[in-house]
């Protein structure tokens, strides 16, 4: 128990996680005047919690093992390869949820307008889907920043 609770880069990562799903609530606040709790256990949105863990943790497992270590050359690749995720394949999910919660809108109002008619479909209305998946590149950039320095202020306090 005690190695867990003196792993550097496992708490720098964590740490990045929270603070910056953290750093979402007022964000919205300042963008919209309104509070959104939830954010704080959502995906998308300013700054990427994804980028900002993979990058507390590069961060951290370079101060600890060296930056010229395998154990930083695995965590740096898979680093890049989470925020390359982010800002590409889950944010063109979030672009083709829109479109498609666009069709599930016209779908629903279809099935409104044929309960005027004897034979009813028995297909009950569509779900909508999440559409704030991924990010922006800014929002990559800004988690990764994010994540560097959280990992060297957590160096410097353990």
């Amino acid at each position: 128990m005690a190695a867990i609770l003196d792993n550097f880069p496992l708490w720098a990562a964590l740490i990045a996680i929270g603070i910056a799903q953290l750093i979402k609530i007022p964000l919205h606040y300042i963008a919209t005047r309104t509070w959104q709790w939830s954010l704080m256990f959502s995906t998308g949105g300013m700054p990427s919690s994804h980028s900002s863990a993979v990058t507390a943790l590069s961060t951290a497992v370079g101060i600890r093992e060296g930056f010229s270590s395998s154990m930083f050359a695995i965590s740096a690749i898979i680093g890049v390869i989470v925020m390359f995720d982010a800002a590409g394949v889950r944010r063109h999910a979030g672009m083709q949820a829109v479109v498609l919660n666009k069709l599930v809108d016209e779908f629903n109002h279809l099935l409104e307008g044929m309960k005027t008619f004897k034979v009813r479909p028995n297909q009950e209305k569509a779900q909508k889907l999440k559409e704030l998946l991924g990010h922006q590149p800014i929002e990559v950039f800004i988690g990764g920043w994010l994540g560097v320095m959280i990992a060297l202020i957590t160096h410097r306090l353990m």
